[in-house]
């Protein structure tokens, strides 16, 4: 398989776990879910699910994925490889500081032979130097299991404030495109090698370009898509909006953004199943259609 992604890519992305304990349940994290709670998460995630298919009107279906974790989202995997949709595989376990990969997970990788593989992690170059050799060699294992096994790699990335004391709004439009563009090559030079990497929203276009000519330094062709990090809306068109005038920015991968506050309404019974379903249709088609019509 050659490595690198340019294809278009949208990615409704809900394989979050820890959130729904903490966030829905109000619980410290997901070995402390009952079974009752685990159901309900499963019924959330089909709502989705729901929603991104009707969102397929609008959105070209070649160029759609979804991004679902195992766990909760088992029969949506089977369900959309069947139908021919993009499948993106998460590995890590969820709500963890440092990376860990789920029990088993390389295996059941191999068995279900996604289009994508993902991870999540936090990294900052400026994090403690053994956290880093850690944390780096795992996802070269993933890296290199990955395209071993025919699947491609997307590396989601979090360059969360360190020893930084701006706000967070300075650090993100200042202190963070930098750092972010310094994780990409310390990876590279680790030998992970992402097809697509994950990159939390950028408010100017060069940062966007520091961050491509990095994902494609030496000749690689890897796309990036911008993730929502549950922002407003409004912040993430602008992001959108921003990120597609720049070439390698591919498309984006949004989640809590278009269907949180969605899902508390059916959990309090204000809004129905199918109203939902709708209604992350279309926040899906309203992002897609801002990314299409502002590429360059």
């Amino acid at each position: 398989m050659q490595s690198g992604y340019n294809k278009d890519l949208y990615i409704l992305a809900f394989d979050h776990r820890a959130t729904f304990a903490q966030k829905m349940f109000s619980l410290k994290g997901v070995d402390d879910l009952s079974e009752d709670q685990k159901s309900e998460i499963r019924e959330y995630k089909k709502i989705i699910y729901e929603g991104f298919k009707k969102a397929l009107v609008d959105v070209p279906k070649e160029n759609a994925a979804i991004l679902v974790d195992e766990e909760f989202g088992n029969d949506i995997l089977e369900d959309a490889k069947k139908n021919g949709f993009i499948t993106i595989f998460t590995l890590e376990k969820s709500g963890t500081s440092e990376l860990e990969l789920m029990d088993g997970i390389l295996d059941r990788l191999k068995d279900f032979s996604p289009d994508f593989s993902k991870i999540l992690v936090k990294y900052n170059p400026q994090d403690d130097p053994e956290l880093k050799v850690r944390q780096l060699e795992k996802l070269k294992k993933v890296s290199d299991f990955s395209h071993d096994n025919n699947v491609r790699f997307l590396l989601e990335v979090l360059v969360l404030p360190k020893f930084q004391t701006s706000s967070r709004d300075d650090y993100d439009a200042i202190l963070r495109p930098k750092l972010t563009a310094q994780m990409i090559t310390e990876m590279q030079q680790a030998g992970v090698e992402p097809d697509v990497w994950k990159l939390e929203g950028m408010d100017k276009e060069e940062d966007y370009k520091m961050a491509v000519e990095k994902a494609r330094q030496g000749g690689r062709e890897a796309g990036v898509v911008i993730l929502g990090r549950g922002e407003t809306e409004e912040k993430v068109e602008e992001w959108l909006e921003t990120g597609a005038r720049v070439k390698g920015v591919i498309g984006f991968a949004v989640g809590r953004t278009i269907f949180w506050d969605i899902l508390e309404s059916v959990k309090a019974g204000d809004t129905t199943k199918e109203q939902a379903e709708e209604e992350i249709a279309t926040a899906f088609e309203d992002l897609y259609e801002i990314f299409a019509s502002s590429k360059i």
